[in-house]
């Protein structure tokens, strides 16, 4: 992978993750003196004239910065991160994946988190405008509204930035933490 098209994990002061940025934009905080660089990464930047530079992976601001917390938003590709792209009703992984919700917006249902899961496009068809007791059909788990910590919305960078773990695991539940560690 080009150094270039890496990403970087920024840090609020503290040391709590606050987003993900491109390399360039890392090593222009960095260069300006606006972050520390406290992971680098494995390739070098190329610079002019032959020079190289140390590609950031891990910066922390020198300031804090202070920010709402994260919610989650109420997304398709959202809900379906959460429910791990498979069917609440059959278990089945992939494939044409719809969305259902569980109590049906004309008996009442909301269009909110505990309302909606993935379903595959036959589960969905088979269990039509009813609830799942009446059609029949259990859910796999319960919808619930997902985790925005900060470890939860990163989490899914760890498999590719192995570096990025020390950082990272204080933030995370332990199921979370389980999971990359099964992963690595």
């Amino acid at each position: 992978m080009v150094a270039i098209q890496r990403r970087a994990l920024v840090l609020n002061q503290n040391y709590e993750p606050l987003n993900v940025c491109s390399v360039r934009r890392a090593f222009v905080l960095v260069f300006r003196g606006t972050a520390e660089l406290l992971e680098a990464g494995a390739d070098p930047i190329q610079g002019v004239a032959g020079t190289a530079f140390t590609t950031p992976s891990v910066i922390r601001l020198n300031h804090f910065v202070s920010r709402p917390h994260p919610r989650p938003r109420l997304t398709r590709r959202e809900i379906f991160t959460r429910d791990r792209e498979r069917c609440q009703y059959c278990g089945r992984q992939g494939g044409d994946l719809t969305l259902d919700h569980v109590i049906p917006k004309h008996q009442g249902g909301e269009h909110v988190w505990e309302n909606l899961v993935t379903a595959c496009r036959s589960c969905n068809h088979r269990k039509g405008g009813r609830t799942p007791v009446e059609a029949r059909m259990h859910l796999v788990r319960e919808p619930r509204v997902p985790s925005a910590s900060p470890g939860a919305v990163l989490v899914h960078y760890l498999d590719r930035y192995l570096e990025w773990r020390p950082f990272l695991i204080g933030w995370l539940s332990d199921r979370q933490a389980q999971g990359s560690v099964a992963a690595s």
